[in-house]
């Protein structure tokens, strides 16, 4: 059986959470990191030498890096679905969870650091205002993007959507201004309806 190591809050576990459950895998998830600790013990170094989180373990096969877990997954058990199959459009979706890490991850971290971690008094409201400036920038660009098409992709769910879909819980959920982004808002909203989506991503932010 699929073995998932990483704590449920964690946005790039979520990210392999949603994957296995879109695949309707049968997993074990084992909580780690953040409160839970043990991701600094040699036990799970010798998996991750990162120390961080998630890990999974399939028939002997390690592998971190969420997304890397991501499209290994829907390769192995999406091919021609979650994971496209021709070589143009398998580009296309991997671009766009590439987008997310090099774009959003940074300013998305900040935001969730500074308003969902840090007490209030602590906050420093300067690099959360700059951090959400370029966000916005960042959201825009995919908004537009999603004018012509229901998903990143195209007209299905791939493992396109999963970074940015995770983050997109966060950005549509932190207390701060967000402009306009219609088509962004309505995708958002059709991963909403999605029980894979709901289960891991649409959870308490701590």
């Amino acid at each position: 059986m699929l073995k998932i190591w990483g704590r449920a809050n964690s946005i790039n576990v979520q990210k392999v959470l949603w994957c296995a459950d879109e695949l309707g895998l049968e997993y074990q998830r084992v909580d780690i990191g953040g409160a839970f600790g043990g991701n600094d013990q040699p036990a799970y170094l010798r998996l991750n030498p990162n120390g961080r989180v998630p890990t999974i373990e399939d028939d002997g096969f390690v592998l971190w890096e969420s997304n890397s877990i991501v499209r290994y997954l829907a390769a192995k058990h999406g091919l021609g679905t979650l994971c496209p199959s021709g070589l143009k459009a398998r580009a296309n979706v991997e671009r766009w969870m590439d987008w997310m890490t090099s774009t959003l991850n940074a300013p998305m971290t900040t935001m969730f650091w500074g308003l969902i971690r840090t007490p209030p008094e602590k906050r420093d409201l300067a690099a959360i205002e700059a951090a959400r400036k370029v966000a916005a920038e960042g959201w825009a660009l995919l908004d537009a993007h999603l004018r012509d098409w229901p998903f990143v992709g195209g007209d299905r769910l791939t493992m396109g959507d999963i970074p940015a879909g995770c983050a997109a819980y966060r950005w549509f959920n932190l207390p701060l201004e967000r402009p306009a982004a219609p088509h962004l808002k309505s995708w958002y909203e059709r991963l909403a309806t999605r029980p894979a989506y709901a289960k891991n991503i649409m959870i308490t932010m701590t």
